[in-house]
């Protein structure tokens, strides 16, 4: 199977998910993660019609961005450290692991530094687990509160990453709170904040995400085979 091929069977499940929950399937983008994945492969996913890379670490992420030369957004989508926030607004077009009102600020001021806002979502911990990062459900709209204060960051959604568990089924309150988040969160008409997305589900429990909600899933090993 190519990576083509790959990405038409992703795709097809994408869409079958989406009849099966009333939903048009131009809703949902697929962000290619490609960590640990060479260019040449990259390459191949976007001439097969891949438009956002996902990367989960900035230094890896900055060499591929620098060999990388086409029309593709750049998501960071794994956790920011804010000595590093910096290099990351070199290539990042979103940056969906925003965990902290600190690491917020950190971005927005860098971003006033180079003159232009940042696009973000707020990842949140609907797992529960104390080994994933995200803020806590309950805090979540306080913290948009703070954020909305800073005028470099627009916030666009929110990301989630679900309990690892072997059963897609068992993933879903993780994708439904998210969902219930959202919503609760836009009630609230935070100035200065809308969320649209709702960046959630992996490989091996994404259509369940997207028949709960999801604009965004992030597909590696599905797309481009077990890692080494």
């Amino acid at each position: 199977m190519t990576i083509s091929d790959n990405l038409k069977i992703i795709r097809d499940r994408i869409e079958s998910a989406c009849l099966r929950s009333g939903r048009d399937a131009d809703q949902v983008r697929i962000v290619a993660v490609s960590k640990t994945v060479d260019v040449p492969a990259i390459e191949k996913a976007i001439d097969a019609g891949v438009v956002i890379i996902g990367e989960n670490r900035v230094q890896e992420a900055w060499r591929k961005f620098q060999q990388i030369e086409r029309p593709v957004q750049w998501h960071l989508i794994g956790h920011l450290q804010t000595n590093k926030v910096k290099r990351a607004l070199q290539f990042a077009d979103v940056i969906e692991s925003v965990d902290s009102l600190h690491l917020a600020k950190e971005i927005d001021l860098r971003a006033q530094e180079r003159g232009n806002a940042v696009e973000v979502f707020v990842q949140v911990n609907t797992s529960g687990e104390t080994s994933k990062f995200g803020v806590h459900p309950d805090a979540l709209v306080d913290i948009l509160y703070g954020i909305a204060d800073l005028h470099s960051l627009r916030v666009t959604g929110l990301m989630t990453i679900g309990a690892f568990l072997p059963e897609p089924e068992n993933v879903r309150p993780c994708f439904s709170l998210l969902r219930q988040l959202r919503d609760r969160a836009n009630a609230e008409k935070i100035a200065n904040i809308k969320l649209k997305h709702l960046s959630m589900g992996m490989t091996n429990d994404f259509e369940v995400a997207v028949e709960e909600g999801a604009t965004h899933v992030r597909i590696g090993r599905a797309l481009f085979g077990k890692r080494e």
